[in-house]
């Protein structure tokens, strides 16, 4: 029996609000069970001087959490004056996530910022945000294209991710932190909606795992890919 009581191959539940700041070409609020994080899009006429002179766009990223996004006060990493290596870890591998789904000549150099603070964390934070960034980047687009300032839509494909693990011995789709705290075996997935695969992060965190145990998590992850994307596709009809 799972700690939340979910079947092995059940998802929590997935909500996604949008437009929920004023000032933001894009935003949303995503909740995955009880993991929260407000992801936005910021578009700017600008691109990284690595880019400029081109002709492309550019796609990146910031991820933060909150200090009570957890059970007990974090420092915020301002603070400190720098990052912590799992926050850098992290926002890189949302902004190469988002940028495998992006024609970025249909963009033209402009750039656009996909920031992810996580509000509430009990597991999958940098899942939700890549889920929710999405999200964010397909209602900037939206603008653009509204706005004429686009005329060919460079979204590619809808990009989500999931966790997926060994728990107890059985493979489960979703990981909240009471899974994620003890599993065998830990993985995220991030994937186009066309099936693709974007990146694949799997670690034995207290226990190896065979070639079946890989194939029994791949499927894990499609099915919870699969719900993620229609989830996505409503919030941005």
């Amino acid at each position: 029996m799972r700690p939340s009581g979910r079947n092995l191959d059940e998802s929590r539940s997935i909500l996604i609000e949008t437009n929920v700041t004023k000032h933001a070409e894009g935003s949303c609020l995503i909740k995955i069970g009880d993991t929260h994080v407000l992801c936005t899009a910021t578009v700017e006429d600008r691109v990284p001087p690595f880019v400029k002179g081109s002709g492309l766009g550019w796609v990146t990223a910031e991820y933060g959490m909150l200090p009570r996004s957890t059970g007990s006060r974090m420092r915020r990493e301002a603070a400190s004056g720098k990052q912590g290596g799992r926050t850098v870890e992290i926002q890189r591998l949302i902004g190469r996530s988002l940028r495998a789904g992006i024609d970025r000549i249909a963009l033209g150099e402009r750039q656009i910022t996909v920031d992810c603070d996580v509000i509430q964390a009990d597991g999958g934070t940098r899942c939700a945000s890549i889920s929710g960034g999405w999200v964010a980047l397909k209602l900037a687009v939206n603008k653009l294209l509204k706005e004429g300032i686009i005329t060919t839509d460079p979204l590619i494909s809808p990009i989500a991710a999931i966790s997926c693990g060994i728990y107890a011995g059985q493979p489960v789709l979703d990981l909240d932190y009471a899974e994620d705290s003890e599993a065998g075996v830990d993985g995220n997935f991030i994937m186009m909606g066309s099936g693709s695969m974007i990146e694949t992060q799997i670690s034995a965190e207290g226990s190896t795992y065979s070639r079946n145990q890989l194939n029994e998590l791949m499927d894990l992850a499609i099915k919870g890919i699969g719900e993620l994307i229609i989830a996505q596709e409503k919030a941005t009809a």
